[in-house]
């Protein structure tokens, strides 16, 4: 289907290569058959008059010698065309050469040669039909065979130009690839022309943006670790602190940074692949009626049925929890989560997930929107990295209604 329309796409390079053929092939089939139809007439009117004018000179020898005229010659003027008589008389040549005119009737072409005899007009003509349909048959097959090889050269052309526009849609979907995400996607599209040239500035740019995401990778995960054995100091020494406001202020903030590595080192992992499920058939509701509880956070649980699922307990629970807090801390209540067979939906009633986040993804230590609260935006971000590793797939949408919605599927037990 996708082909079908890229054919009938008539913006596509194909067809504006095929058009710019067919009018090439136009213009240059019109100019040489104007030139071939002006060539030929210049040489039949020069054929037609020398022609006439022997014919000319030979009647007016006979007539001279016999006193009578042959068919096609004429010595009353009113039977002449008017304007060879003006020709005639406008004659200012004192050798007397004689004058030429072509009447182009369709019916009945001629070509007169008129001269002076004793002081009076004499002109014959030659029919020029023979010349004129013999000209008209030229133009004729030059139109037509034009039109065939029309016919001919454009589909071929069309063809001919599949393989650039071939080329460039593979550019094109290398790069939306990579615009998804997809930096090890690359062209290998070769070739010393412009097409080469955009396929080789694409996978230098992926490669680029490659080298430059697992530098920011690196950098994250050193910066984590580097910050692990401090921050355990941190928490050993607020542990030690005496009880009072400024202790549970210090204490709070040190959690919120504890979590925050503890994250940036679980992204890291994520990224590097090096986390890997430990998969088995578990309860789903049971599963997910657990994990609500752990977070401690309130929300109206639904499960329909029993449903098993084949998945890391483990890792399902570290999605729900971040999904259940990033609708508490985003979005407003009531919070709902419903299992029907293998799927966990969670959904809130707040504004919903910003536009951008819909059509990109969630994007590490950027929250989005305003009204969804602040934060440093790895919540998702961990729950769609610890989704791929479990099998499940994880999709973002809000709910017509109002309110963010996510929904996890989860692969069905054996």
């Amino acid at each position: 289907m996708h082909t079908v329309r890229s054919l009938l796409n008539w913006r596509s390079l194909r067809w504006k290569v095929a058009l710019l053929v067919a009018v090439a092939c136009c213009a240059v089939a019109l100019t040489v058959g104007l030139l071939v139809h002006r060539s030929t007439l210049d040489r039949s009117m020069n054929d037609g008059a020398a022609k006439a004018v022997t014919a000319l000179s030979h009647s007016v020898e006979r007539y001279a010698r016999d006193g009578t005229l042959a068919p096609g010659e004429e010595l009353d003027p009113a039977a002449m065309p008017e304007e060879l008589v003006r020709r005639l008389h406008e004659r200012k040549d004192p050798a007397h050469t004689p004058v030429t005119w072509y009447d182009g009737d369709p019916h009945a072409p001629r070509m007169w040669a008129a001269t002076s005899y004793r002081g009076e007009p004499f002109a014959v003509y030659e029919d020029m039909t023979p010349d004129l349909l013999t000209r008209q048959a030229l133009d004729r097959h030059m139109w037509k065979y034009s039109l065939v090889v029309l016919g001919i050269v454009v589909p071929v052309s069309a063809l001919a130009a599949e393989l650039p526009h071939r080329r460039l849609r593979r550019v094109a979907r290398t790069a939306r690839r990579i615009s998804d995400g997809d930096l090890a996607a690359r062209t290998g599209a070769g070739g010393g022309d412009e097409i080469g040239a955009i396929s080789a500035t694409v996978d230098a740019m992926a490669d680029s943006l490659h080298e430059r995401l697992l530098a920011e990778q690196r950098f994250t995960a050193d910066v984590a670790h580097e910050l692990r054995t401090p921050l355990m100091g941190l928490v050993t020494a607020s542990g030690l602190l005496p009880e009072g406001e400024a202790t549970d202020l210090v204490r709070d903030r040190v959690a919120v940074l504890r979590n925050l590595v503890e994250e940036l080192l679980e992204i890291s992992r994520l990224d590097a692949g090096a986390e890997t499920a430990d998969a088995r058939p578990v309860p789903l509701a049971a599963v997910i009626r657990d994990s609500l509880a752990r977070t401690g956070l309130g929300a109206r649980f639904t499960a329909h049925g029993e449903p098993w699922a084949d998945t890391d307990p483990r890792r399902l629970d570290r999605i729900v929890a971040n999904l259940v807090t990033n609708a508490h801390r985003h979005g407003r209540t009531p919070v709902e989560i419903e299992v029907t067979g293998t799927t966990v939906t969670v959904r809130d009633h707040g504004p919903g997930f910003p536009a951008h986040l819909l059509a990109h993804g969630p994007r590490r230590f950027r929250t989005g929107a305003a009204e969804r609260g602040h934060g440093h935006g790895l919540g998702l971000t961990i729950a769609l990295g610890q989704a791929r590793v479990i099998g499940a797939r994880l999709d973002l949408a809000n709910s017509p209604d109002g309110g963010a919605v996510a929904v996890l599927r989860l692969p069905a037990a054996p």
